[in-house]
């Protein structure tokens, strides 16, 4: 690979089966993708705090690893029902386990995504932007192959 990271759909799709050729080329335990909101993306997000307050730190990002033809996500128990009505869409794709840790909120899931990268790609953008509601203008990174 040689870009890891895009902010257009179509260049995040391009990247995501990029991630996953790559991944499988590599024969590396999975790929890892993330997602970033940019500031000047959303227009709701100020650019500073004109008082000089501290802001509140941010959430982590959300992630998806895509290996061995699974997809592994964490979500929250709304982001989750997200996740089941879309997968209504990729009918190669379904919700194999679910795991919910005692010391953590939230689920993790993880689902069978037996599809060529381009359909995995398709998956993983849908996923960030309806599932983490993320902007149209959001930054995908590539973190880990």
């Amino acid at each position: 690979m040689t870009r890891f990271d895009a902010a257009t759909p179509d260049e995040r799709q391009k990247l995501f089966a990029e991630g996953v050729v790559a991944h499988r080329e590599r024969a590396s335990p999975f790929v890892t993708f993330e997602a970033h909101v940019d500031a000047r993306a959303d227009e709701e997000t100020p650019d500073s705090d004109a008082e000089g307050d501290e802001q509140e730190p941010e959430e982590a990002p959300p992630w998806i690893q895509f290996g061995d033809g699974t997809l592994n996500l964490d979500c929250t128990d709304d982001e989750l029902d997200a996740l089941k009505s879309l997968l209504g869409e990729f009918p190669a794709f379904k919700i194999d386990e679910l795991t919910r840790p005692e010391e953590a909120e939230g689920v993790n899931v993880r689902v069978s995504a037996l599809a060529d990268p381009n359909r995995v790609a398709q998956c993983v953008e849908r996923v960030f932007r309806k599932v983490y509601d993320r902007p149209e203008g959001y930054r995908a990174w590539v973190a880990a192959v």
